[in-house]
């Protein structure tokens, strides 16, 4: 999960958004080529909801868009409640090395706002030779997302200045200035993007998941693995539609009964955790610009960062500076992965000890897949926030949240002061949620295996413990490591158990863990 408001009060920016399954640039997918083959024509796929029947029964034209790749669109309709008014179209790629008949495994990485299209792209590190041997793995854009009918808000020269944004929520200027900075954001997403700003639920992604289970999988079942926030899309779907669910991973688990605040708090404890594992192993290298022990460490972050909001550092990249916000992405980004710990080590080093902030600028700049030309590479920053607003209804009011932020300070002293604007942000939403925070079951459905490391600074264990024991038939697979997301290739443990059950059928033991 992502941490990310209303892409550029990264004050609040930072932690709703820890559900990206991890922090690194996107390939965009190859332009689709001219050749096509029509869809076999379906197997089983299972019942049909009445008055659907058009979308359940489509048939898809593939095209070619790379090698052992083929893309192809699905119809939607924008509100699931007026099956016969305005459609989309979900934008869905398939890596087929497995063969055009093989069984579908449909992915998310997370955000919300993550593009599968993209993600898809690079199959063959983030699935086994064993998975994708046996399943053509499948990721799909969400609706709103990136080539499924992107949302559209801001340019690119207005998102960077609204990242770089500094909010202090505490004083009164700074309060007011928030306020009109995000009204003005929420109209401009709603001059942008039109009716479907308020149909990008979750609730209404997993329904389009739904229709993709037949018409792209054509089968009864679902085959899904999801990432951080893309566990919540799947959990979601398990709710809705527990008959369908077929082999079903969920790593990195978000809780879905927890509050905006309650998703706050655990991210405060997360990232100050993760912050003090990365200072313990920085102090005992070479060249940690963190001195001391890691409680001296922690505090001589946390005066880094007050620094930037009175004095942003230069950067190499022309007239843009290194603000408090953009240092904390920077610095936020690389705890998402224990493998990029060095280079937060170079960005400190050069932040605090040379007065240049380039390095952790492009760390920041990763998390929001901004490209070095200015361009942004998908349209996550809008996404992240418009999916949230829609599922986090918004609770209290300015008073209730100035006492929020004051808890989450003494929770989380480093990261405390970017948090706790959230429900502002959504509270100026052009569209109100309708939607309920609770335990999810999922009644009736196959199993479900959720995968929760025990140091994930963005989706802590907790959660996942917590939504393995909310579903009916949830199974807790632990990871005792660090960073974001436990499943990839290179580790073997996890990887194992989790080829074991997607193509086995074999459920990993109670209280199986591995490290």
């Amino acid at each position: 999960m992502k941490t990310k408001i209303a892409a550029g009060l990264a004050a609040s920016a930072l932690l709703l958004s820890a559900c990206s399954q991890t922090a690194q640039k996107t390939e965009t997918s190859p332009s689709a080529e001219a050749s096509t083959t029509a869809a076999p024509a379906p197997a089983d796929t299972g019942a049909v909801p009445e008055g659907f029947e058009e979308f359940y029964t489509q048939q898809v034209e593939w095209k070619e868009c790379g090698e052992k790749f083929r893309c192809a669109k699905v119809k939607v309709p924008i509100d699931y409640s007026d099956p016969t008014g305005e459609t989309i179209e979900i934008s869905v790629k398939q890596n087929v090395s497995a063969g055009e008949s093989a069984p579908a495994l449909f992915i998310n990485p997370g955000g919300p706002g993550g593009s599968g299209v993209n993600q898809v792209g690079y199959a063959d590190r983030l699935a086994t030779e064993k998975l994708r041997g046996t399943y053509n793995v499948t990721g799909f854009d969400p609706r709103g997302v990136n080539e499924s009918n992107p949302l559209k808000c801001l340019d690119d020269k207005a998102k960077d200045a609204m990242r770089a944004e500094d909010a202090n929520l505490d004083t009164d200027e700074g309060y007011h200035r928030a306020v009109e900075t995000l009204t003005k954001y929420g109209k401009a997403c709603q001059e942008n993007s039109g009716k479907l700003l308020g149909f990008v639920d979750t609730k209404s992604a997993a329904r389009d998941m739904d229709v993709l289970r037949a018409v792209i999988g054509k089968a009864s079942k679902l085959n899904y693995l999801g990432f951080s926030y893309g566990t919540f899309l799947g959990a979601t779907y398990a709710d809705l539609f527990p008959k369908n669910v077929g082999r079903f991973v969920l790593d990195g688990a978000l809780d879905p009964s927890l509050s905006t605040f309650g998703v706050e708090k655990g991210q405060a404890v997360g990232f100050e955790k993760a912050a003090r594992a990365y200072i313990a192993d920085c102090q005992a290298g070479p060249n940690c610009p963190l001195k001391g022990d890691v409680e001296e460490g922690l505090k001589q972050l946390g005066r880094f960062f007050e620094s930037l909001g009175t004095n942003p550092l230069p950067t190499a990249d022309g007239d843009r500076k290194l603000t408090r916000s953009l240092g904390y992405m920077g610095v936020i980004t690389p705890l998402y992965s224990q493998e990029a710990w060095p280079q937060l080590t170079l960005g400190l080093a050069q932040a605090m000890q040379e007065r240049d902030g380039s390095i952790l600028l492009m760390l920041a700049d990763l998390m929001s897949e901004r490209n070095d030309d200015g361009t942004y590479a998908t349209n996550s920053e809008e996404a992240f926030g418009a999916i949230n607003c829609l599922d986090y209804p918004v609770t209290g009011n300015k008073e209730q949240w100035a006492k929020e932020r004051e808890e989450l300070k003494k929770i989380s002293p480093v990261f405390g002061p970017t948090l706790g604007g959230s429900e502002l942000a959504c509270s100026l939403w052009p569209h109100k949620s309708t939607a309920e925070r609770k335990p999810i079951t999922a009644a009736g459905s196959d199993p479900i295996v959720v995968i929760g490391t025990t140091g994930d600074p963005a989706t802590p264990f907790e959660w996942s413990e917590a939504l393995a024991k909310q579903l009916d038939n949830g199974h807790l697979l632990t990871y005792e490591g660090e960073g974001h997301t436990a499943y990839r290739p290179d580790n073997s443990c996890i990887a194992d158990a989790v080829d074991n059950y997607l193509v086995d059928g074999k459920v990993p033991e109670a209280g199986a863990r591995c490290s």
